[in-house]
């Protein structure tokens, strides 16, 4: 007896039901079968999603210039793939993130999608496919080797506009900081031992610029995957796709998606070749490798708030100890932290993938595409999450810095061009020894005078002015003693 529940559709392995109610067919069902790895679908990353119905449209439109689809299925193809790019029927995408095969489950996932809902703007039912069928039309012209990295790096480039905008409010956010603190002259530190003056403004300043020059390399990274290999089909040789279809079909997707997009000059390279997701993946690795730094450093300062560092205060979020009342932890850098540890590992992921490729085709796109989205998603909510959370609310323990400023040995640096080096290690020795300020040893040894040690350890020239400036910042450190 037939059950009304499902639709019988066939494959070269044979039949199988599909639910009724499905967009999805036998091709996507036997994958979600095939692979359950990760429990997690592809529509998890709606980019890709988007990417996926866009390639799709521009297919279709440049298949119906070439007269090789007739208005009607093309009109039908390109309203289905407008609804998904507009967010419908995003629950359809259901092969898992985790594949074999090279991406052919996402690109058959997307043609089945495409082709029952095409079938019902025809007017005809899910799965009537000699009225519009998944491959012979919405995959005219294509291969799941051009067409899905295609869309990857169309879903990338979304991607990773959204993490630029948020490594901007998080460089915003530092510069903001830098700012508040120009006047806040603190002790600088190499290797986590005294090194010379400097102020909290100049360090914070350096954690933006660090940043922007990150954004610059993300920008760089994603002009490289504007080169597309669509109308390569299997292998790059442009096999069953018409001579103008590669052509045209770049400039329907380049329309569509507003990307200066190009066909690559080599096809059979630019199928087998993920150079690109590497760059850009090594582009995501050092802004981890950064933003982990820069959350090391903030832990360290706001270290205490009685036995460490204590130069700065972190905006208290929840309570730290399930036994220790009282007690704030630096959670947000720590959460930071983890999502870097979590893109470096993704970027060795990437890179044994792009390795493993052989001869004309890289089998191993879907675990670096996985990888690429996890880690910019992450990266994200990282950067909005440390300047909302974290560096907005941050605060100077002012009184505290000029105070161990004042004492640190490493302001008899600025001494040293008028009393010599060797005076200047005396002098720092002996105020080592006597737990004595520098700027007392030099004054009772005379080694200059209290103008001249006003002129030279006032902040702006401990911070790298030029000595004869106009005092900006505040009084010597000398009046400290």
């Amino acid at each position: 007896m037939a059950d009304d529940r499902f639709r019988i559709e066939h494959d070269l392995l044979g039949d199988r039901p599909v639910p009724q109610d499905a967009y999805f067919g036998i091709h996507t069902l036997r994958a979600v079968h095939n692979f359950p790895v990760t429990g997690t679908g592809i529509a998890v990353y709606p980019d890709l999603i988007r990417g996926l119905a866009a390639v799709k449209q521009a297919a279709a439109l440049a298949n119906r210039d070439l007269g090789l689809l007739d208005d009607r299925k093309a009109g039908a193809i390109v309203a289905a793939c407008t609804e998904i790019r507009r967010g419908e029927l995003h629950d359809q995408f259901v092969v898992d993130v985790i594949q074999g095969g090279a991406g052919t489950s996402t690109n058959m996932n997307a043609n089945e999608v495409i082709a029952n809902r095409a079938l019902e703007h025809l007017g005809h039912r899910r799965g009537d496919y000699h009225h519009l069928h998944p491959l012979d039309d919405v995959n005219a012209g294509q291969s799941t080797n051009d067409a899905y990295p295609t869309a990857v790096k169309v879903a990338l480039h979304a991607a990773a506009r959204r993490l630029a905008e948020a490594m901007s409010v998080l460089r915003r956010a530092f510069e903001e900081k830098a700012d508040e603190f120009a006047d806040v002259v603190k002790t600088g530190r190499t290797q986590l031992q005294d090194a010379v003056p400097m102020t909290l403004g100049q360090e914070f300043r350096a954690y933006a610029v660090m940043l922007g020059e990150d954004e610059q390399r993300l920008a760089e990274a994603c002009g490289l995957i504007c080169e597309i290999n669509l109308g390569g089909t299997a292998i790059g040789t442009r096999l069953n796709s018409h001579p103008r279809y590669a052509a045209l079909a770049c400039e329907h997707l380049g329309a569509v998606t507003g990307l200066p997009l190009s066909t690559a000059p080599d096809l059979v390279e630019a199928t087998q070749d993920a150079g690109a997701f590497v760059q850009l993946s090594g582009v995501l690795k050092r802004i981890a490798v950064k933003l982990s730094k820069t959350c090391n450093d903030l832990r360290l300062l706001s270290s205490g708030p009685r036995a460490g560092f204590g130069e700065i205060n972190l905006p208290p979020v929840q309570a730290g100890s399930s036994i220790m009342p009282g007690k704030v932890n630096p959670v947000i850098p720590e959460v930071v932290n983890q999502i870097a540890f979590r893109v470096i590992g993704n970027d060795l992921t990437i890179t044994l993938a792009a390795e493993a490729g052989q001869l004309q085709l890289n089998a191993f796109e879907p675990i670096i595409a996985h990888c690429l989205f996890e880690s910019i998603g992450q990266l994200c909510a990282g950067c909005l999450t440390l300047a909302e959370r974290c560096v907005a609310g941050i605060t100077a323990n002012r009184d505290h810095l000029r105070a161990v400023a004042h004492r640190a040995i490493g302001i008899i640096t600025a001494l040293t061009p008028r009393i010599g080096y060797a005076q200047a290690s005396a002098a720092a020795q002996e105020a080592l020894a006597t737990h004595s300020s520098v700027a007392d040893v030099v004054l009772a040894h005379k080694l200059l005078t209290r103008a001249e040690l006003d002129r030279l350890l006032r902040p702006e020239v401990l911070a790298g002015a030029t000595e004869g400036e106009h005092d900006t910042h505040g009084s010597p450190l000398l009046n400290e003693s």
